[in-house]
């Protein structure tokens, strides 16, 4: 199967909808309105030209014109088009997307069987085609927006950092950051994972090859002692007695391999100590990043924001609620797995193994959640003017429900932050899972607007480095997804609306 079976599979959804989609909405809708036109100014020559109410970079449209330019010359041939410009439709332009779509799942394969060399290759491609139907990634392949884009650019960046190939990543980062702002904070996060690479996953393997190395010696030694001629029976003894002694050795080396995962400050320690001895490799190796970030920086400085227009309406604000949001979709999204039986059990094991300091923890976590929700949840003009939007509906409908409902929910956010560290933790290290916690806060905090589309790259990161083991996890998963991918595409294409103060067609988008 691998990557060749895993594009096929994903192409053979992506063409037909994306057929349909151009035939039943074949004039731009929602962002597309801005970012259409930008892309046709820049098909035109006119790269100055740029329309203030666009808030990313345009990396989307540049890459829209290697794409165009890809295809001029086989229409022009073909007599289809007369011009470079002509070419540049709505349905080209969505095309690109299309593309990267099957382009982000090979890099999903890639990136699964990097992280997991053991897994089964069908597994692997299972896991690839799932996330491809992702509902949130799924819808927008059919739209020209950059969320494909700034997804496939992290992966592929992500992606070259694992295989050690730092500038390349930093290049594919500054790439990433052309694309949408906050993938700046993703480019950071991959270089930490770099760095927590080089000191702690390689310091592990070192010691897993003394604790090897030590184990053969150990029974060089005692199959020497098993053929030692019987001259004497106190040699026998003593060889005996070497031979029962050393294998406790080897139980406890092998007992406490915990000992190579140390603890949060051990970890935080260690990559101190191992980055100043490795500081001129660290930084021929990761000086690329940091140029990118210290353009970045001038950049910001320079542009007096971080979006490029429509300011006002989208300035940093303190909207800690959106971590709240994150935590309970990215759990319904894996709800075959974070509230399945085996879960909550685990969950509840682990409390009361260490019930005091657990409900400490619990405690914290509620208290922080009520706070977050009471203090800190923001309702962006967007949000309650615009219903052709389902996150209208679930502010109307479930939040705003009752002035209870918002602190009922907190329990299930606390939950499902609890049960993503503990999905995580079993495969990565603390350290890890904590500069997840920080990137996506510093993604999801700032944002004023509840947009789903912003949980794509954290959800799949977080996916990624799951453990997923069982087929029947992952085949409820895609259900799932198709199911809400069905509904989402029907109401877009088949239940429009009008608006009395507006004119043209409304559908209902995430």
């Amino acid at each position: 199967m691998g990557r060749v079976a895993v594009a096929v599979i994903v192409s053979l959804w992506v063409i037909p909808v994306s057929i349909l989609v151009n035939r039943i909405v074949p004039d731009p809708y929602m962002d597309e309105v801005f970012h259409i036109p930008q892309a046709q100014q820049y098909c035109k020559g006119r790269f100055w030209s740029w329309d203030p109410m666009i808030t990313t970079p345009p990396g989307l449209y540049y890459l829209s014109l290697a794409h165009v330019a890809c295809l001029y010359p086989g229409m022009f041939l073909a007599q289809v088009v007369s011009s470079f410009s002509e070419l540049c439709s709505t349905a080209i332009l969505r095309s690109i997307n299309c593309l990267l779509a099957v382009l982000c799942s090979i890099l999903v394969y890639e990136i699964i069987t990097h992280l997991r060399p053991n897994l089964n290759q069908r597994k692997a491609t299972l896991i690839a085609i799932v996330l491809a139907l992702y509902p949130l990634h799924w819808f927008f392949t059919f739209l020209y927006y950059t969320d494909v884009l700034s997804l496939t650019a992290v992966l592929s960046m992500y992606l070259a950092c694992l295989k050690k190939r730092y500038h390349l990543s930093a290049l594919l980062g500054a790439f990433a950051v052309l694309i949408r702002q906050t993938n700046i904070v993703w480019m950071l996060f991959v270089a930490c994972i770099g760095i927590i690479d080089i000191t702690l996953v390689c310091q592990e393997q070192r010691a897993k090859a003394d604790d090897l190395s030590t184990s053969e010696h150990k029974n060089v030694q005692s199959c020497s002692n098993n053929h030692l001629t019987p001259s004497s029976n106190l040699r026998r003894r003593k060889a005996s007695n070497a031979l029962s002694t050393s294998k406790h050795p080897l139980i406890n080396k092998s007992a406490s391999s915990a000992t190579h995962c140390p603890g949060f400050l051990d970890e935080i320690q260690l990559i101190f100590l191992k980055s100043w001895h490795m500081k001129w490799e660290f930084l021929i190796s990761f000086s690329p990043f940091i140029i990118v970030l210290v353009a970045f920086g001038a950049f910001v400085h320079w542009n007096g924001s971080v979006v490029l227009g429509a300011k006002e309406a989208h300035g940093v604000s303190l909207h800690f609620a959106q971590m709240m949001y994150f935590s309970l979709v990215s759990a319904l999204a894996m709800a075959s797995i974070n509230f399945s039986f085996d879960q909550v059990v685990h969950l509840f094991m682990s409390f009361r193994k260490n019930w005091p300091f657990s409900f400490l923890q619990w405690l914290v976590a509620l208290v922080a959640g009520f706070l977050c929700v009471h203090f800190f949840s923001l309702a962006h003009p967007y949000l309650i003017a615009d219903n052709r939007h389902y996150t209208f509906y679930l502010w109307r409908k479930v939040i705003k429900a009752h002035w209870l409902m918002k602190y009922l929910l907190v329990s299930l956010y606390v939950y499902s932050w609890f049960s993503i560290f503990s999905i995580l933790g079993k495969t990565q290290h603390k350290i890890w899972v904590l500069a997840y916690f920080l990137a996506t806060a510093a993604v999801l905090v700032p944002a004023p607007l509840i947009e789903f589309r912003y949980y794509t790259i954290p959800f799949y990161f977080y996916v990624l480095h799951s453990d997923i083991s069982n087929y029947q996890s992952l085949v409820l998963m895609g259900l799932l997804y198709m199911v809400v991918n069905c509904f989402t595409m029907m109401m877009f294409l088949f239940r429009p609306f009008f608006w009395s103060h507006e004119p043209g067609v409304q559908r209902f988008i995430w």
